[in-house]
């Protein structure tokens, strides 16, 4: 009598999606950066986009594919042009990526912009405190866009409470990437070489 011993088949393991935290203060210019990362097709991934709803510019509606639109929970999701998908956050961010992970088949990677009045702190500690989260996404970059004509005005506001911090220093010092944006604007090098400079001292 022949038997046959069969393998259970492993259950397929869901992807860790990385994670990018897009910040800078408003007028910075990285919800421009975000709709060409949205428009080309050159890096060849798919993103979802978690984008606050209390930016000042939303994602360009000439790279939204309307006929997809479609609720997630409380939050609302468009499929754009080269086969991103964008969530404006209205809720809780645990929530919205807890529900998002759902549509994982969708997307390569996760693009968070954040509001340009935030300290990135609160976003980048989810990633490392909520075991549940670290098993779907891993950080993996915090990028801050930098007006190069307005960041030193930007850092030198001094808040009367203590406890209330720059919000520009705050996201550079997060920051693993620094997009220094609008330098045609400043004039010279030594200008430049000076804004550098002061970015460096916050974030070494």
């Amino acid at each position: 009598m022949s038997r046959r011993i069969l393998k259970a088949k492993k259950p397929k393991k869901r992807p860790q999606i990385p994670v990018t935290i897009l910040t800078g203060f408003l007028g910075s210019g990285k919800t421009t950066l975000l709709n060409h990362i949205l428009s080309s097709n050159d890096h060849g991934m798919r993103f979802a986009i978690i984008e606050n709803e209390l930016g000042a510019i939303s994602i360009d509606d000439k790279v939204l594919v309307a006929p997809k639109e479609q609720n997630l929970g409380e939050d609302h999701i468009v499929e754009v042009m080269n086969g991103c998908i964008c969530c404006k956050l209205r809720g809780d961010l645990v929530d919205t990526l807890n529900r998002l992970y759902e549509k994982v088949e969708s997307f390569d990677g996760l693009i968070i912009e954040t509001t340009g009045l935030a300290d990135p702190a609160p976003v980048v500690q989810i990633f490392f405190v909520d075991h549940h989260l670290m098993n779907m996404y891993r950080l993996d970059a915090v990028i801050t866009v930098v007006d190069a004509l307005h960041i030193r005005q930007r850092l030198a506001v001094k808040h009367k409470e203590e406890v209330v911090i720059n919000e520009s220093a705050a996201q550079l010092a997060f920051a693993d990437k620094i997009l220094l944006n609008k330098t045609d604007l400043v004039g010279n090098d030594k200008t430049i070489q000076d804004i550098e400079s002061k970015i460096r001292a916050i974030n070494s």
